[in-house]
């Protein structure tokens, strides 16, 4: 009877260990300084971006500046720097961050460059990846992969590369 009982409490005590994480539960660090907290967004949509500077669908950083501007009132954009496909962001935070401003006027929060899969994944898009949505689950194929969150923190809607953010909202 002990025994049920200390395995009885192993097993509930396990289960409140594996609380599922929330987007409002991390904060990365800024592109240039300072710190981003998701908590801050709460009560808005969220759409979370890889990002690169040398790519194809880069000019996407148009129409992502273009859709933070127009529904900033209910919705923040996160950029995530990346250099995991084909090399594609060389640059350091700061040269990102000029390159960004100066060529897109991209005012949305950026984060400083991580690695968005792989062995040094960064936290965050292990996390992402792992989400049961109504899309798909797994590694990210490509930069400028997208993630929409609700205004409640559920991530609704995971978009490939190829989605133009002018046509998600």
């Amino acid at each position: 009877m002990k025994t049920s009982l200390t395995l009885i409490l192993g097993i509930l005590l396990s289960f409140t260990t594996m609380a599922q994480e929330n987007i409002y539960d991390y904060k990365v660090p800024a592109l240039l300084g300072g710190e981003i907290d998701f908590s801050d967004f709460k009560g808005k949509k969220l759409m979370i971006v890889n990002t690169a500077s040398e790519c194809g669908f880069t000019p996407q950083y148009a129409d992502l500046q273009e859709l933070y501007e127009s529904k900033k009132d209910e919705l923040v954009i996160v950029g995530f720097p990346a250099n995991n496909f084909g090399k594609q962001e060389p640059g350091s935070n700061k040269e990102i961050a000029t390159f960004c401003e100066k060529n897109y006027g991209v005012k949305f929060p950026m984060a400083e460059k991580v690695s968005v899969k792989g062995d040094d994944i960064h936290p965050l898009f292990k996390w992402l990846n792992s989400i049961e949505n109504p899309d798909y689950t797994g590694d990210i194929r490509w930069n400028f992969e997208k993630y929409l969150f609700d205004k409640k923190g559920n991530l609704i809607h995971r978009y490939r590369s190829t989605k133009n953010p002018s046509k998600i909202l």
